[in-house]
């Protein structure tokens, strides 16, 4: 019989336009918010700031450096901000999760990008070249709208990558040790909605029912991260990203075929992604999706190799096949060539 355990996460998803963020600021009460974003959303987010009249905080940077988490910390604090509105990707959210984890601040995402961190109760902050992570129901955001006219920017490399990221979540939970059934079905649905998403985003950027398609997928690949314990493929992504400040959805984009070839023999996930991607071979069909790139296009150096080899194997991590320091160095020398996995 199915032994196992379901929690639901207090969440509250909108599909609509960005102009109901007030709405949404509203239905939680609150009264004075700090809108954060990076700098490359500084636009829209003071148009959002605007709106709401509220403070606005546009340093956002990939893999949250702590001391930037302590600036837009102090922000919140002298503002007397009693909530947190992120624009953008995932450096936006882990800046909002960042301040809520210190002053339990309620949290409205308003996601640019398709990684799904806005549907998860996992933070991240970058100290000394260290990335830590954890989870905590402080930082899950409470409500996310997904619009997806705030998509439209996104070049097409960058769309491909983030919604890659979000299909990570779901590969790894398919293999995760507390699987359910109904994270299972929700992880292929998916890999399905992105795979057939991101083609029609990257052909045609404007298309906005392929952009909402993708926003569809995230959503579903975020909550399978929200649910799961993650293994040995997000282990291999923060290690890459916090030490070698590699970017973090191209990281993710060349790594996962990897893990997956190097997982296949000890999961029954490859069964469900082949449904979800049409193909008996899932490993080949996700390298090619993710543009065949590589770790050392990205600017790893071959030297980092067993570096990173080191830092991974001396922490644990669930992963359905033990992974060794040499088979760790392996499959990152694989990566980092770019070779078929």
């Amino acid at each position: 019989m199915h032994e196992f355990t379901y929690e639901a996460l207090p969440m509250r998803v909108v599909f609509g336009p960005v102009s109901g963020v007030g709405a949404e600021v509203a239905a939680l009460g609150l009264k004075r918010v700090l809108v954060v974003c990076g700098p490359g959303h500084a636009a829209l987010g003071r148009e959002v700031a605007d709106r709401l009249g509220a403070e606005l905080f546009a340093e956002a940077r990939m893999h949250v450096p702590v001391e930037l988490a302590d600036r837009a910390s102090e922000l919140a604090v002298a503002t007397g901000a009693d909530g947190c509105v992120t624009v953008g990707g995932g450096s936006a959210i882990g800046l909002g999760k960042a301040i809520a984890l210190r002053h339990g601040l309620p949290i409205i995402a308003v996601p640019t990008t398709y990684a799904g961190s806005e549907m998860t109760p996992v933070w991240g902050l970058t100290e000394n070249g260290v990335k830590r992570t954890g989870r905590d129901r402080r930082v899950l955001p409470r409500s996310v709208l997904y619009d997806a006219t705030l998509t439209v920017s996104l070049p097409p490399k960058l769309s491909l990558t983030s919604g890659v990221n979000a299909m990570a979540h779901a590969v790894e939970a398919l293999y995760a040790p507390d699987l359910t059934p109904l994270i299972a079905l929700q992880a292929e649905e998916g890999v399905r909605a992105l795979a057939a998403a991101l083609p029609r985003v990257v052909a045609d950027g404007a298309d906005l029912e392929a952009r909402s398609d993708a926003q569809y997928g995230a959503w579903l690949c975020g909550t399978c991260l929200a649910a799961c314990t993650m293994g040995l493929h997000h282990k291999l992504c923060h290690t890459l990203g916090g030490t070698l400040d590699l970017p973090h959805a191209d990281t993710h984009t060349v790594v996962l075929p990897y893990v997956l070839a190097f997982n296949t023999a000890f999961t029954t996930a490859s069964a469900a992604l082949g449904r979800a991607l049409g193909t008996d071979d899932p490993v080949g069909a996700l390298w090619r999706l993710g543009g065949q790139g590589s770790l050392r296009e990205l600017g790893m150096r071959a030297e980092d190799i067993d570096r990173i080899a080191d830092l991974v194997v001396a922490s644990s991590y669930a992963n359905p096949r033990p992974a060794t320091r040499d088979d760790l160095a392996a499959l990152l020398r694989a990566a980092w060539q770019g070779d078929r996995p």
